[in-house]
């Protein structure tokens, strides 16, 4: 007898719940040498056609702890992004086995009687009598089941779903003939997502308003603003990809075309020891400033400019295969109010 509709229903949230039971172990084999005799993950859920599981992707910031009170750089290429899901090694044949023994015990919950028996053979259908003979167990330790993982940065990002396959066999030391397949490069762009920049505060002078016509410097400390790297590794495998941020140039846009920049580009070089223009000086204050602005119009008695900078990071990866190259450049920017105020002078 098949299962009522409202049974049906609480499969997918059930599957959550049961394999998240599967047994688990500390690492997985996979990357270029999958299987290894190891086990996998066994912790996932069924958000679509497919069993998925979590990443086991782990990542480290310049070799230590993630920093706090950082932001996410934002690709100029607008048509790229770092992959939202992909597939690696995730459940062993045991795990297969048992994911489906815990989906039969289920039919002793209330409200899922006969559920679990439907699930059951489903699955059994494709590991055991179909594609797969009796879940692979006499590979175990030679190979692992591949299965769709999605990037913790973007679970709500539709392509998150694009990974659609269920788990599929991969033997030790083969890669599976899969774009999406777990490689250096997916590793390298996934670390790009994890990359910590520092936000975009400028220090300005004059610092609470500016005057019309009055040369306004802007600048970056250089402690701040420094090159800064994310490893990306897949624990078990030694495969691992390092993707390295350097910042490159602060581009101030004034937030009116009434306004003049320095350079004339607005784009303010990196200075040789990683500082961004020149902290403003006494007896600076009609000296034309490196990186600045000068507005040409008040805003007004209650108004304000917003101006905007944006830090521009290059991007660079390698990684434990030889494997590296160059991602989308990327870039973060931070909007402040400005107030422009008139010169006031005096008649006689």
């Amino acid at each position: 007898m098949r299962p009522s509709a409202s049974k049906r229903l609480v499969v997918l949230p059930a599957l959550a719940l049961v394999l998240s039971a599967v047994p688990t172990a500390a690492h997985a084999g996979g990357g270029r040498t999958a299987g290894g005799g190891t086990e996998g993950s066994g912790k996932g859920s069924t958000k679509g056609p497919a069993i998925t599981a979590e990443t086991k992707v782990t990542t480290t910031v310049n070799g230590g702890s993630r920093t706090t009170g950082t932001k996410t750089l934002t690709p100029q290429n607008s048509n790229w992004t770092p992959p939202a899901c992909w597939y690696e090694p995730a459940f062993s044949p045991k795990e297969i086995e048992a994911t489906v023994k815990l989906w039969r015990g289920i039919d002793g919950v209330p409200f899922l009687g006969g559920v679990g028996k439907f699930v059951g053979d489903t699955l059994d259908a494709y590991y055991k009598d179909g594609k797969y003979k009796n879940y692979n167990l006499d590979k175990q330790g030679e190979g692992m089941f591949w299965a769709a993982v999605k990037n913790p940065n973007r679970k709500d990002d539709p392509e998150a779903n694009s990974c659609d396959k269920p788990p599929f066999w991969v033997d030790e030391g083969k890669v599976p003939d899969e774009p999406l397949a777990v490689s250096p490069k997916i590793l390298a762009e996934y670390a790009y997502d994890e990359l910590p920049v520092p936000g975009t505060e400028i220090e300005m002078r004059p610092a609470d308003a500016t005057k019309v016509n009055l040369p306004t410097w802007i600048w970056l400390d250089k402690a701040t603003f420094k090159k800064i790297s994310v490893t990306a590794s897949l624990p078990g495998t030694g495969l691992s990809a390092t993707t390295t941020a350097e910042p490159v140039s602060l581009h101030i846009d004034p937030g009116t075309s009434d306004a003049r920049t320095y350079p004339a580009s607005g784009d303010c070089e990196i200075n040789a020891d990683g500082s961004i223009g020149e902290p403003y000086a006494d007896g600076k204050a009609n000296a034309t400033p490196p990186c600045g602005v000068t507005y040409l119009r008040s805003s007004g008695s209650d108004g304000s400019y917003p101006l905007r900078a944006t830090v521009t990071w290059k991007i660079s990866w390698t990684s434990t295969t030889g494997e590296g190259g160059g991602l989308p450049d990327g870039t973060f920017g931070a909007t402040q109010d400005v107030k422009v105020q008139e010169i006031q002078s005096v008649n006689r």
